[in-house]
């Protein structure tokens, strides 16, 4: 499961990264609003911890902006205000959940375990489609026509990007960094074999959908 967190306290966000970790979540991190909704529009996290008092950007126009783009990721505020009101502000502008500071690290987690059961729930029925292919990413699932496969976890992580990032070229660093986080050892040969494998798997079910190589640039998905 990956993880963003939002969180402008330094030491917060390096410990909540770490415990995450621990529990073997793969984990993101940013320090500000705007970086924040940044990645989370990637629309590859299954969790977003969001703190509600953020520079540039607060908490809750993050929020409104991640359910404005139609993104059912579940999102756990976190706030060091503590009062009825706030609470329901948060849950009305689409939060899943809410934490109020100092906060127990165990009821986070067990509330990270929740919505990741929730989310994997809902994905299950949901499918990505693309020219000629759909995309179960609960099942992993990959169809065209009347032909199926089933992709590994990060093939069809890679897919769900390239989806998501359909009108743009994505480039061999984004992708590393979406798809094995930040502080990551991946490089760029780490892509290329997954794009070779989703290639093949692609031509498997007789799809007309292509990978196109950007030289120098990245990659961008192509249907003709």
């Amino acid at each position: 499961m990956r993880i963003l967190i939002v969180e402008d306290e330094i030491r917060l966000c390096e410990a909540l990264v770490q415990l995450l970790k621990k529990q073997h979540y793969t984990v993101d991190s940013d320090n500000d609003g705007e970086s924040g909704l940044d990645d989370a529009l990637s629309g590859i996290y299954d969790v977003i911890i969001l703190d509600i008092m953020l520079p540039k950007l607060d908490g809750l126009s993050v929020l409104r902006e991640i359910r404005k783009n139609n993104l059912n990721v579940p999102v756990i505020l976190l706030t060091a205000k503590g009062e009825v009101s706030d609470k329901v502000t948060g849950l009305d502008s689409g939060a899943d959940d809410y934490l109020t500071k100092p906060f127990n690290t165990e009821e986070l987690l067990a509330r990270v375990r929740a919505l990741g059961r929730r989310r994997g729930e809902i994905v299950e029925s949901d499918a990505l489609s693309c020219g000629d292919i759909s995309l179960d990413t609960g099942t992993l699932k990959l169809r065209c026509a009347s032909s199926e496969i089933t992709l590994t976890c990060k093939e069809s992580e890679l897919l769900q990007y390239l989806i998501l990032h359909k009108d743009i070229i994505s480039s061999k660093e984004q992708i590393i960094e979406k798809l094995w986080g930040f502080n990551s050892e991946a490089e760029a040969n780490h892509v290329e074999v997954y794009v070779s494998f989703l290639r093949k798997k692609l031509k498997h079910v007789h799809s007309e959908l292509q990978i196109k190589a950007v030289r120098g640039i990245g990659y961008k998905l192509t249907y003709e």
